[in-house]
């Protein structure tokens, strides 16, 4: 019967994995393809990434669109992880529940209706649309899911450790830069990744508040592709899966070594 389950899920897992990473594959080798059309292989070439370099209004749309994620996923950051902190240490607080509840709502809403809420907000305001407008909407989504993967990483670590710091003298603000914060450090790296992800991926509510000038690379991929695609823009797609791997694998060996010194720091401190 073991042997049965394991091969289930075996299988369930090639199926699955490649139901997700067989397209990607497939548009890296079509990336290289020598022929302008998508679907038929004519030989090995290059030229759609030299295609891509000259092209100036893809580069200016890839330009804006690291801008917007790199700036948006970091005070993502800053105002998830206080707003992690608001739920899972200061208890039951007066408005707690609309607390709690603007800060999960951009989890559950149609991009849409956030799209069109933040272009009404702005159009009142009498605010340009361009590239601020663009990275407050990609702040005001990105953080709750930063503020979700902290709060959940505050509630399960030990807080014995802070106690123990503040036993010893420490203050709270020296607390928690000294002890809480190496502790969640994995999953601030997580939520500024997961922020960054979804503001490179975002279309709809870019559409939304971008105005002249800036036009992200996801516009300007969709806008391309409703004439029809080209191994042009298989490149530019092949780039942005190296920099989002590279990202993660990154991410993944900082948090591995991390952990391997905290781990000696505690054997040290054991065997002292």
């Amino acid at each position: 019967m073991r042997r049965g389950l394991s091969g289930i899920n075996l299988v369930a897992l090639t199926l699955g994995f490649a139901f997700l990473y067989i397209p990607i594959l497939l548009l890296i080798i079509y990336s290289f393809n020598e022929s302008k059309l998508v679907t038929v292989w004519a030989g090995f070439s290059t030229k759609w990434y030299a295609a891509m370099v000259q092209n100036e209004l893809l580069l200016d749309a890839a330009w804006m669109t690291l801008k917007v994620a790199f700036v948006s996923s970091s005070v993502a950051l800053v105002l998830g992880t206080l707003a992690g902190l608001a739920l899972a240490r200061l208890g039951r607080f007066p408005g707690r529940t609309l607390f709690s509840g603007m800060v999960y709502a951009p989890l559950v809403m149609p991009e849409v209706i956030t799209g069109l809420s933040m272009l009404l907000l702005f159009v009142a305001l009498s605010w340009a649309r361009g590239y601020w407008t663009v990275t407050i909407a990609h702040i005001t989504f990105s953080m709750a899911y930063v503020a979700v993967v902290v709060q959940s990483r505050l509630l399960t670590m030990d807080r014995s450790l802070e106690e123990a710091a503040m036993d010893l003298g420490a203050p709270p603000v020296k607390t928690f830069f000294a002890v809480t914060l190496p502790i969640i450090s994995p999953a601030l790296v997580a939520g500024w990744l997961l922020a960054f992800t979804l503001s490179l991926d975002d279309l709809v509510i870019a559409s939304f508040t971008s105005g002249p000038g800036s036009t992200t690379l996801p516009m300007k991929i969709y806008s391309q592709v409703r004439l029809g695609v080209t191994p042009e823009i298989n490149a530019v797609s092949t780039v942005l899966v190296g920099i989002v791997a590279t990202g993660v694998i990154a991410a993944s060996l900082i948090n591995k070594r991390a952990m391997v010194i905290r781990e000696r720091e505690a054997q040290a401190v054991v065997s002292d």
